[in-house]
């Protein structure tokens, strides 16, 4: 199957990608850090992790960044000569918090048994984004004890020295009244905590991980300036002192400078541990401006001039590698959307990741279940008071961020709105045939009724797929059981 169409994305684009190419050519004479990419796989068929591995070094990437410990990929990353950040996921936290031998268990299986096997792990990184305000400070008491626990067990271990600590913290901790960075400092209902943990990482010589979004400031203030959020200097500059931010993420970084620097720790090591911008699920979210700004951060790092208060190279970690269908969607529809990849490795747009005179490169080996799609009968009314019910659940228990206002699908008609509905829990189920029945409104067609921007997938085979992870629902039986549930409900409404 071919990738998703894609509409060409102007002069201004294609001078930028010249530019980049250009820089990157001289990206390790000017001394700037390593890109690397996060890794999630929240994904229901997500790719093998040695078809990842390859995709990651086909491209130039220098290292990645896991959030949790799986075998499969861990197992992957073995000889590989990537650098890996390996995550603690935050339901652990209090686990490692409250028993040294638990942290010595998971150091003992998830960093020395892989280090031994030839894997390249330089950071663990204790939870992730854990004074999240939205946590409601669900793991305030937990991670710096965890964090310790962890160092610990490194130490004891004989790896203090080799592996550094981190704790990945969303920009939200950190503020400035005025919009302006020097004016920067700590939340105040976290500010002792997160010195508390910003003391350990300096004293232990570890770094300060930092997510930055520019795209999350754009999706939640309407008056948020867009062009402030790129890196091609359009928006009207800051002004903040002998200092002028051009662009967010400059000012964002530099907040975080003045707050470590008003506390003491100025000169504490910094990490951007993601940044990135989603394609699809929202009005702001699509592979030209995704392309805009990841081209744009890659060509601005690569100068390697830092920013205007910390000079020099930028190691950050690009958000993220590859699109995750089951992602919570709870922040928004754009959730399921940030991967630089499609679902099955199709590049969505350009980039140049630091391989001269190279162009993005597909996964290979890729396999797809047969070509048929699942799609509403011609036949049935669109009056039907029950044709609802059988769009929700079939939304409910697989992926529909896709449709919306400007979205990539968002030129669909009622009936095709429907079929991508179906044909999204068809797929997610392995095209099982009872996954396109829906009360009997649907049939299978083998006829890509794919439009435009607006790609019906076709899922990847299960045995490529599922080789390493377990699937989630696998009994046929059991999908009959909740198809006829469903039925029953509609039924008898």
């Amino acid at each position: 199957m071919g990738s998703r169409p894609r509409s060409g994305r102007g002069e201004a684009a294609a001078a930028l990608f010249v530019l980049a190419a250009a820089v990157v050519v001289s990206w390790s004479a000017a001394g700037v850090g390593a890109i690397g990419a996060n890794w999630g796989t929240q994904a229901s068929h997500p790719l093998p992790p040695d078809t990842v591995v390859k995709m990651l070094k086909d491209n130039g990437f220098q290292k990645v960044k896991l959030f949790d410990a799986e075998d499969g990929t861990m197992s992957a990353l073995r000889k590989s000569g990537l650098e890996v950040m390996v995550g603690i996921p935050n339901e652990l936290l209090t686990t490692m918090a409250n028993s040294m031998k638990a942290a010595d268990k998971w150091v003992e299986k998830n960093v020395s048994n892989y280090l031994n096997k030839g894997c390249n792990v330089r950071y663990v990184a204790v939870g992730n984004e854990p004074f999240l305000s939205t946590y409601n400070g669900s793991f305030l008491l937990t991670t710096f004890p965890a964090l310790k626990n962890i160092q610990s067990a490194l130490v004891k271990a004989g790896l203090g020295n080799q592996i550094k600590v981190t704790v990945p913290q969303n920009a939200d901790v950190y503020d400035t009244a005025t919009g302006k960075p020097s004016d920067g400092d700590f939340r105040t209902d976290i500010h002792d905590r997160i010195l508390e943990i910003v003391k350990f990482l300096s004293d232990t010589g570890g770094v300060f991980t930092v997510n930055i979004y520019p795209f999350i400031s754009l999706y939640i203030d309407p008056n948020f300036p867009a062009e402030y959020a790129f890196f091609d200097g359009r928006s009207q500059p800051v002004v903040d002192g002998s200092a002028t931010y051009t662009n967010m993420f400059d000012a964002n970084h530099d907040t975080l400078i003045w707050a470590l620097k008003k506390n003491g720790y100025g000169n504490l090591p910094i990490v951007i541990g993601e940044i990135g911008w989603p394609t699809d699920g929202d009005m702001n979210a699509n592979a030209q401006l995704a392309q805009r700004f990841n081209q744009g951060f890659m060509t601005h790092i690569a100068t390697g001039q830092g920013t205007p208060m910390r000079p020099g190279p930028i190691d950050a970690y690009l958000f993220s590698l590859i699109d995750e269908d089951d992602k919570s969607i709870q922040p928004g529809n754009f959730e399921r959307h940030w991967g630089i990849y499609t679902y099955d490795g199709i590049p969505k747009y350009q980039l140049n990741f630091g391989v001269p005179n190279s162009q993005i490169k597909r996964a290979s080996g890729v396999k797809y279940l047969d070509k048929k799609w699942c799609v509403l009968k011609p036949t049935v009314s669109l009056d039907d008071p029950k044709l609802p019910d059988t769009v929700s659940y079939a939304c409910a228990r697989a992926d529909c961020t896709s449709l919306g206002y400007r979205t990539s699908c968002g030129m669909l008609d009622t009936r095709s709105n429907i079929s991508y509905a179906y044909n999204s829990f068809y797929q997610k189920n392995d095209q099982d045939d009872v996954a396109c029945g829906f009360s009997g409104y649907a049939t299978t067609t083998g006829q890509d009724p794919s439009t435009g921007t607006c790609r019906f997938g076709i899922m990847i085979e299960v045995d490529s797929a599922y080789s390493w992870k377990p699937r989630r629902v696998r009994s046929n039986y059991l999908l009959v059981l909740l198809l006829a549930l469903v039925h029953l409900c509609v039924s008898s409404s």
